[in-house]
């Protein structure tokens, strides 16, 4: 648990009822991130990022390609940040893969210019993050790593993410030409800049 400053005796913890709605909300908000990402045809870095990859390469649908790559994380989840922390993320990746499979007949963007889908997508899916975060959970993948770094070794979560995000997107040349990976990594940038300003060790008691 990450520890705050100022620890309060009663009312710092999240109830369940918490929980279930910065599961809910948050992974709503990262679905419609990943749908302008999609919507642009940009890639972005974590286990997300790979599926879009797989997505392109064989049209697989993104939202079960997510929930598919996640499943091997959740053991290392369970040994080192806890069982709690661990099936909140599951039902977090479940969620959203459920929300992603269904968003592209539920919501038609219609026109965004690319530039504007990376900003959208990065800030909506931090946004996204963020919540889940302070909720102690995450999306999976790469969010169970910055999760980790960040509570056992004190790194920020978005720093470390940040770096993993733009191997990720270093391999988005295989599918993307070079004017949608500099967006993808614009987006990406976007997304870890509202993680590192606003996850930090030691600022927030919400757990």
């Amino acid at each position: 648990m990450i520890e705050s400053e100022a620890p309060e005796a009663d009312g710092s913890k999240h109830g369940a009822w918490d929980d279930a709605q910065a599961i809910a909300m948050g992974t709503f908000f990262a679905a419609v991130g990943i749908e302008f990402f999609r919507d642009a045809h940009l890639g972005t870095g974590g286990t997300a990022g790979i599926a879009f990859l797989i997505h392109y390469a064989t049209d697989f649908g993104i939202g079960p390609v997510i929930f598919v790559l996640n499943l091997p994380f959740y053991a290392f989840g369970w040994v080192t940040l806890g069982a709690e922390f661990t099936l909140k993320t599951f039902a977090a990746v479940a969620l959203l893969a459920i929300e992603s499979y269904f968003m592209h007949d539920a919501f038609a963007i219609g026109y965004s210019a690319p530039w504007f889908s990376a900003i959208t997508g990065g800030a909506l899916t931090g946004v996204g993050m963020l919540m889940l975060f302070r909720h102690k959970s995450s999306l999976g993948g790469i969010g169970i790593l910055a999760a980790f770094v960040q509570e056992k070794l004190g790194w920020r979560a978005g720093k470390f993410q940040l770096a993993t995000d733009l191997m990720i997107l270093a391999t988005s040349f295989l599918v993307l030409d070079w004017r949608h990976v500099a967006l993808s990594v614009l987006g990406a940038v976007v997304l870890n800049m509202v993680l590192a300003v606003n996850h930090k060790p030691g600022r927030y008691t919400g757990y």
